[in-house]
């Protein structure tokens, strides 16, 4: 699959955010914590990754009707206790794993999957299972765990760094275990405060205090729920950084101020002109000045940021840095843009990047992870010429309606099969 941009363009008109990717994966796993009915609005329903997703949680027993924005999960049995799957594997393979053990007693899913950004070990969540009393093994291409016979049981769980997965499998095993389980060190984002309000409303008993700790109390057992799925702050990135770069006039509706504060900053005084409008940004264009940017954890600036960055440091004139930290293998994209004409080396953990401008060419490029791949499309909306991204179903596996969506907004975009 490919997407294609046929020339340069300005993005203008208005654009409404989709449920945030990071939010659904992680609320679509927790229903395997009840037999009630789970059901999800402003649900990103067209994402790949999340039709993944429910097809694992339809093989272990439950069922899904899906709309357009909008999923109720029923179940028809107690989930088997083996995610049998021959398909595209995610991360969120994980945090079934704890559900399952959670609930169930056992789980045994296949190793996970999704974007190769740098070693990314799953020791974190083998920790916190065996923490909570369980038994932990791989075999072969599956990772199993098994709880003792009654359960699992609350203990302290010492994060050695802020790991969202590790926080939310925590958080889920955490619901359903005997006693208090106390995480240390959590990371606290805004897709992670998402998932306790859902659980929260199911009847789990959890406190949050602050990045110091999250306090859970085991309940017997889980209601059903409806919920709204939060606003995706990725998406909203992107369309900001596209409308800057393009020079465009861009409403983007549902923004997500508050998760978004540390970014805001950055771009406003980097050069974007933004305006705020009740739940919704106004972008007029602006200026793409050199950026240097670090990436943590939340409120700082969100690893998946980088790459769209990178696209507007492409755009300015002049030395843009960025340092990733959490995942420095995550530079492969700017291989990507050079072939667009973008200078830039690697030092150590920091990426440089030499802007002129925006003078970009179009080229052949291929998307690495989904957030590479949006942002190889941004470049393509400033450079010269036809630029072609291959891999392109990577995108899809973050954004809905990508490509629709630019083309509502003025640009020549579209796949190709």
């Amino acid at each position: 699959m490919q997407v294609i941009i046929r020339e340069k363009s300005t993005l203008t008109g208005t654009v409404t955010l989709a449920g945030a990717k990071n939010s659904a994966l992680r609320l679509l796993a927790a229903s395997l914590l009840t037999e009630g009915r789970v059901t999800l609005t402003q649900y990103p329903a067209g994402l790949l990754d999340a039709q993944v997703h429910v097809e694992m949680l339809e093989a272990l027993g439950k069922t899904a009707r899906v709309t357009e924005d909008r999923i109720e999960i029923d179940e028809t049995r107690t989930p088997d206790t083996t995610l049998d799957w021959k398909g595209r594997s995610i991360r969120n393979t994980l945090l079934i794993l704890g559900a399952l053990t959670a609930r169930c007693g056992a789980g045994r899913v296949p190793l996970p999957g999704g974007c190769k950004l740098g070693e990314r070990k799953y020791d974190l969540h083998v920790m916190l299972l065996e923490r909570l009393g369980a038994r932990v093994w791989d075999e072969g291409d599956f990772l199993c765990a098994e709880a003792p016979a009654g359960g699992l049981v609350g203990a302290d769980i010492h994060l050695s760094m802020r790991s969202t997965g590790a926080t939310e499998n925590a958080i889920l095993c955490g619901t359903l275990a005997q006693g208090v389980t106390r995480i240390w060190n959590p990371h606290i984002r805004p897709e992670i405060l998402d998932l306790i309000a859902m659980l929260r409303s199911m009847g789990a008993q959890i406190r949050v205090f602050g990045q110091e700790h999250i306090e859970i109390t085991g309940v017997a057992g889980l209601a059903g729920t409806e919920h709204r799925v939060i606003a995706d702050n990725m998406e909203a990135i992107t369309w900001l950084v596209g409308a800057v770069m393009t020079g465009g006039d861009v409403e983007i509706r549902g923004f997500p101020y508050t998760d978004l504060e540390v970014v805001l900053a950055h771009l406003n005084a980097a050069g974007a002109r933004l305006y705020r409008n009740e739940d919704a940004l106004i972008v007029r264009g602006g200026t793409c000045y050199p950026i240097e940017i670090s990436t943590g954890p939340h409120p700082g600036i969100n690893s998946d940021v980088q790459p769209i960055l990178a696209a507007w440091a492409a755009r300015a004139r002049g030395e843009s840095r960025i340092v990733d930290l959490r995942f420095p293998g995550r530079y492969g994209y700017a291989e990507e843009m050079a072939r667009m004409g973008m200078r830039h080396e690697v030092r150590g953990d920091m990426l440089v990047l030499h802007g002129a401008g925006g003078k970009l060419h179009g080229a052949t490029v291929r998307a690495l992870d989904l957030r590479a791949g949006a942002a190889l499309a941004l470049c393509g909306l400033v450079a010269e010429g036809e630029t072609v991204i291959t891999d392109a179903w990577q995108i899809g596996r973050g954004y809905v309606d990508f490509v629709p969506k630019l083309r509502a907004l003025g640009a020549q975009a579209e796949w190709v099969d």
